[in-house]
Order: C-alpha cells, then sequence, then structure tokens
C-alpha cells in the first residue's frame, strides 16, 4: 500500500472516531463504520483491525477521561465491559471483509447494516452476561435485548450514515487522488 493511502485510510478512521467526542445521541457513533472501512480498504488485514481498534481506543481515552470523567475515579483506559464493544468491532471487520470484497452503495448498506446487528447482539449478550440486572436464563437475556431496543435505531443511524460519508469521500478522493487509487 502506498504511503499517501495509508495516511489518508487511516486519517479517515481517526477523525471519524475522534467526533464521538462531539454531542450526539446515545449509539449514535461511528465504530461499526469504521470497522466496516477498514476492511473494505486495507488488503493487510492486521490493519484493517488495528486501525479502528487503535482510532476506537484513542476516542474512548477522551470520550471517558473528559466526557464522563465524572462516572470514574481517576484516569480510565478502559470502560468497564470493553471487550465486548472492542470483540464486536473485530467482529464487524470479519463480517466487512466478506461482504465488502466490492465496494458500491449495496454492500456499503449491507454492511453497515451488519455492523449495527453485530454490534447489538454482542454488547447487549455481554450486558447480561454475568450482569446480577438480569436472570441469568434465556428469559434474562431476552430482556437484556429488550433494553437496548430504544437505542437500535441510533446505532443503524450513525452506522449509515457515516458509512456512507467515509465511503463517499474516499471514493471521491480517489477520483480527484490517483494516489489514492490501488495499483495493480
Amino acid at each position: 500500500m502506498n504511503k499517501k493511502r495509508l495516511l489518508v485510510l487511516s486519517g479517515f478512521i481517526l477523525i471519524t472516531a475522534l467526533s464521538r467526542v462531539f454531542p450526539h445521541p446515545y449509539n449514535f457513533a461511528p465504530m461499526g463504520a469504521m470497522a466496516i472501512f477498514g476492511a473494505a480498504y486495507f488488503k493487510n488485514r492486521k490493519l484493517a483491525f488495528l486501525l479502528p481498534l487503535f482510532a476506537f481506543f484513542i476516542s474512548d481515552l477522551l470520550v471517558n477521561n473528559i466526557l464522563y470523567s465524572s462516572f470514574y475515579s481517576g484516569f480510565t483506559l478502559f470502560t468497564p465491559g470493553f471487550y465486548w464493544m472492542y470483540g464486536s468491532i473485530a467482529l464487524i471487520v470479519v463480517a466487512g471483509i466478506f461482504i465488502l470484497k466490492k465496494v458500491n452503495m449495496k454492500t456499503v448498506i449491507g454492511g453497515s447494516l451488519a455492523a449495527s446487528m453485530i454490534f447489538f447482539l454482542v454488547t447487549n449478550f455481554g450486558s447480561w452476561l454475568g450482569n446480577p440486572m438480569y436472570p441469568q436464563t434465556i428469559e434474562g437475556l431476552m430482556m437484556s435485548y429488550a433494553a437496548g431496543i430504544p437505542f437500535f435505531h441510533y446505532t443503524v443511524a450513525g452506522d449509515l450514515i457515516y458509512a456512507g460519508v467515509m465511503f463517499g469521500a474516499f471514493e471521491y478522493a480517489k477520483v480527484k487522488i490517483p494516489a489514492l487509487q490501488i495499483v495493480k
């Protein structure tokens, strides 16, 4: 991968992650969009996983220690249950690798919707598992999923909008800056 393309793709992901510090509805976030974007454009699979996860971590540091600092006693590296969120991002990258072999409107929308579903299913499962608030039964798991439903439409909207902007802007940039094209 050429350095200019690497820098632009990394910049898109990092800037998008940093948008989390701006006011927004709960769950209206770029996480799924960043993961499918990385999956689509990084042929190096390590980068496809590491850059979205690294950007998520950097944005988490800012969100946890600036926006939500009153919830923690001191500097916070990770949100409780972070592994469910980071795990869902990794699974979204895997899904994106399969769904976005060719970037077009259909695959970007499909990847975005898959990202939303994966994030919802994994993180709400994590919220249920071992949580005394929910009975550790199938009924308790369904209660956890039901509790997440009011936020799910924000997840879907965030993934669709952020993915549309990221993919659209990068495809436009590729037209204007030939160095961003993949040389075959």
